[in-house]
């Protein structure tokens, strides 16, 4: 009878304890829920907000990776007059960065058949209405010297002497074909190459794959692109006045609007504009691109519309940035005028652009191109870094890579086609809880921190992981060479001279010895 009470007792008392555990974990999950929505009415509110903020204004986490475009593997020097194929012509055409994309490629081009580059041509002037050439733009020496290692490049074709007259050797024209492999290179326009002596490709925008196999060669892009590729002084010196005059004030952000006719005119987002500015825009849609039924609603969905200003503005003030923030203002000439910019300007007033610095200092600067190469510093050196259309437009997708290499430093990246519904709400009326809505899609993205790349993503937006990496690294191929470029190829070339050196002087001793000298 007792055994029997006893184990009764017992379960009850097993009974008691189980509900005290349910109920203790009741009370655990309760509290981490009250926590989690505490945390999510937080975050609606300034102090979280205020905490994000502060930490965008730094460089994102590298996680023990930093850029490097040093070689990790053997790389010969570039052909000596001699052992050249021939000479390599390019005309790069469109704007500021696709010209800076075309020049990496010319100069990959060149290292794959052997060749001797002269001195990318700039089309500038039927773009930008500008004269302006590679030496107009560049540091040449300073190209020059940086690739030393990597290709030979001279001015111009050079003169041949032929039948007793002297005279320029002439190219042979080929139009490459977009997105070219490298087997077309190392074929085609090699076979021409060989034959003629020199050929132009042209246009040069374009013209090479992106994705190359050979991590080498893609590194040879970086080295162009992150440090051959530097700006004339007259441009560094008007950029570096304009960012120490940000500066001076604390943090700045720069914005690349573009808001421009033929951007709008190409993504065909014309409903928001008035009768006469559609019209302007179907115009130069007509004359410039491909006839194409495009219904604004579609595209605004697929995310093909660029941001208005206002529209940037109500995504930076969801983010917690306030009326303080400094704006620098990256952009050509604004479409429809100041009726889109009146929103942007009353939520965020501190805005400046590259005629801050008063027209008297740009002096030569007022062209196109170099206004552009301005903006392209500016906004590469702030602290925050927002493009507002990054698909044809070269200039976000190249200056996100090169802030990138530059240390990880923050890109605000907006998810138009996830953003699009609050905007399309908004339109009609329905802007209930926008704000939350705004945050919950830009708080979902990495700001600059070292991803690897994805298609359709650029290898010109992201070069990891070919030119970074890793110090700390468990995989022989990420470990990191010395850090400088120079130094790693000047040794190798150095070991080659050596080994030549050496070889001579072995010949040498031979025939001596054969000689009886």
């Amino acid at each position: 009878m007792r055994r029997g009470l006893s184990s009764e007792t017992s379960l009850r008392r097993h009974r008691a304890r189980a509900r005290l555990w349910v109920a203790v974990a009741a009370l655990v999950t309760g509290t981490i829920w009250l926590w989690s929505s505490s945390s999510v009415v937080l975050f609606g509110t300034h102090r979280v907000q205020d905490f994000v903020v502060d930490e965008l204004w730094k460089t994102a986490d590298s996680n023990g990776w930093r850029a490097s475009s040093a070689p990790r593997t053997y790389w010969p020097p570039p052909p000596t007059e001699s052992e050249s194929n021939g000479y390599l012509r390019v005309r790069c055409n469109g704007g500021l960065s696709q010209q800076r994309s075309a020049i990496c490629n010319a100069v990959v081009a060149a290292r794959i058949m052997n060749a001797t580059l002269v001195l990318p041509e700039l089309d500038a002037n039927s773009f930008w209405h500008d004269e302006s050439g590679f030496v107009d733009m560049y540091d040449v020496p300073h190209f020059i010297k940086t690739l030393k290692y990597d290709v030979r490049i001279v001015m111009s074709v050079p003169k041949i002497t032929a039948h007793g007259k002297s005279k320029k050797l002439r190219a042979y024209k080929i139009e490459p074909p977009r997105d070219a492999p490298v087997t077309w290179y190392r074929t085609t326009a090699l076979e021409k190459l060989r034959k003629y002596g020199a050929i132009y490709l042209t246009p040069f925008s374009h013209r090479l794959a992106e994705e190359i196999d050979d991590p080498e060669l893609q590194r040879l892009r970086c080295r162009v692109n992150y440090h051959a590729l530097q700006f004339k002084p007259n441009i560094m010196k008007t950029s570096s006045d304009i960012v120490n005059k940000l500066r001076s004030e604390g943090h700045f952000m720069s914005i690349h609007l573009r808001f421009e006719l033929d951007m709008l005119a190409y993504a065909g987002c014309i409903d928001i504009f008035t009768p006469k500015e559609q019209e302007i825009l179907l115009k130069y849609r007509e004359e410039n691109f491909a006839n194409k039924t495009l219904v604004y609603k579609k595209r605004r969905l697929i995310g093909k519309c660029p941001l208005t200003p206002e529209e940037v503005g109500l995504i930076i003030r969801a983010m917690g940035f306030d009326n303080t923030t400094r704006i620098y203002l990256a952009s050509g000439k604004l479409f429809g005028g100041e009726r889109f910019m009146k929103p942007f300007k009353a939520m965020f007033p501190r805005l400046e652009n590259n005629s801050m610095i008063g027209s008297g200092k740009l002096e030569e600067d007022n062209r196109g191109l170099a206004r552009s190469a301005v903006d392209y510093m500016v906004c590469l050196l702030s602290d925050i870094f927002m493009p507002t259309y990054d698909g044809p437009s070269n200039f976000a997708n190249n200056l996100m890579g090169h802030r990138l290499y530059y240390g990880f430093r923050t890109t605000i990246t907006p998810n138009r086609k996830a953003l699009a519904p609050i905007f399309m709400d908004m339109e009609e009326g329905r802007a209930s809880g926008y704000e939350e809505r705004i945050r919950q899609v830009m708080f979902n993205t990495h700001f600059g921190a070292p991803h690897k790349r994805i298609h359709p993503e650029s290898f010109y937006t992201n070069s990891w992981p070919e030119c970074f990496c890793q110090m700390k690294a468990g995989n022989q191929a990420d470990r990191c060479p010395p850090d400088n470029v120079n130094d790693v190829l000047e040794s190798q070339f150095q070991n080659k001279e050596d080994v030549e050196a050496e070889a001579t002087n072995q010949t040498d001793s031979t025939s001596s010895m054969e000689t009886g000298v």
